[in-house]
């Protein structure tokens, strides 16, 4: 009898008092950071990111 699959499930828990800021690092990537420090370490990397909130 084969075995089920589970799904993976890629989503953070939510942390209350947190302020999260989403951005879309290319067409397929979307991360979330949580201070403005890492903001401008991704801005470096990808030049192109959008903040899609925040």
């Amino acid at each position: 009898m084969p075995r089920k699959k589970r799904n993976l499930i890629l989503t953070q828990p939510v942390k209350e008092g947190l302020k999260a800021i989403k951005v879309r690092l290319d067409a397929r990537t979307i991360i979330t950071l949580s201070n403005l420090k890492a903001l401008e370490f991704w801005k470096q990397r990808y030049p192109k990111l959008e903040v899609l909130n925040g």
